[in-house]
């Protein structure tokens, strides 16, 4: 794949290192430096004039940084004269602000679209969006990958009986149910009320979960409150075990702590983005889903079908 050309930001490098040794492709030379006043300055090393270019960030904590820095880097390309920009997001950035909830809040996530398409962005690569409804956001190509391949694959070697798929909320119940049928397993939901941003009251369960190994399955664990609440919810409704697991570990705030004293037996995590802990929780196992997105590169360099990776 001569014309294609790997570039990455600073954060998360490890992934993109995977990536780059799943396509047998170097990741371009680029210096990434910041003034004494914060300012972010990029210089690519190597010629990419005429390059399709895929540029690899994740855009997790500090999230700001990191985002300014992707810019600067989609600048730095489109001005060293490369063929396309395809930017490809492990981590989409405040896609939990996806619409208006109240008066005079803006929509962080069409913000974030809009960055990326007037920089330069021809094409976006994006993994486990909060809301799908965010790729009608951009007036560009979106490919939507999913971490279920390698969620399900975790569940499958559990070798559990009677497993039921679990959503933490009602907002999930695609994400749960399309797992639950990939598994042929039964679905349950966790009816919830969130007072506040990052606080939630489970109510009760609907679906039956008495005996059986229950999984939790998320997009995305922040504070982990919503997640706890459910293992605990599960375990006073006769779950057997349960398990927990979602593509991007925030884990900022109480997170680790709350998971540590829960019922979960075990929380998987990928590595889309890497979260900051001071210190570590056993009950944590990390997957990676670097070559999930780095056959969706190939496919996308040499024009072949994304979505059949998910059939």
């Amino acid at each position: 794949m001569r014309g294609l050309k790997l570039l990455a930001g600073s954060a998360n490098r490890e992934l993109s290192q995977k990536i780059s040794d799943y396509l047998n492709e170097p990741i371009v030379d680029t210096e990434i430096s910041r003034f004494s006043d914060g300012e972010v300055s990029v210089q690519i090393k190597e010629n990419i004039r005429g390059s399709d270019v895929f540029l690899i960030c994740s855009l997790s904590g500090p999230v700001n940084e990191n985002i300014m820095e992707m810019l600067v880097m989609m600048d730095a390309i489109k001005r060293s004269s490369a063929n396309s920009l395809t930017v490809v997001l492990p981590y989409y950035a405040y896609a939990r602000q996806d619409r208006k909830v109240k008066s005079r809040v803006p929509i962080s996530a069409k913000l974030m679209a809009d960055l990326l398409t007037v920089s330069g962005a021809n094409r976006i690569v994006a993994m486990d969006l909060h809301a799908g409804q965010i790729q009608g956001f951009f007036d560009i190509p979106v490919d939507h990958l999913y971490a279920s391949p390698v969620i399900a694959n975790y569940i499958r070697d559990l070798h559990k009986d009677d497993i039921v798929i679990v959503s933490p909320d009602a907002g999930g119940v695609e994400r749960a149910r399309d797992l639950g049928k990939k598994l042929g397993c039964s679905l349950a939901i966790v009816d919830k009320r969130r007072s506040k941003p990052n606080v939630s009251e489970v109510l009760h369960i609907i679906g039956d979960c008495s005996g059986k190994t229950a999984v939790l399955v998320d997009d995305l664990i922040d504070t982990a409150g919503t997640i706890v609440n459910a293992s605990i919810a599960l375990t006073e409704n006769g779950a057997r075990e349960v398990y927990a697991c979602c593509t991007h570990p925030v884990l900022s705030g109480p997170a680790l702590e709350r998971i540590e004293n829960s019922p979960i037996q075990e929380l998987v995590i990928t590595d889309t983005l890497v979260w900051n802990a001071k210190k570590d929780c056993k009950k944590i196992k990390t997957l990676s889903v670097a070559n999930l997105i780095g056959e969706a590169i190939r496919r996308i360099y040499n024009k072949e079908s994304v979505s059949s990776l998910f059939d």
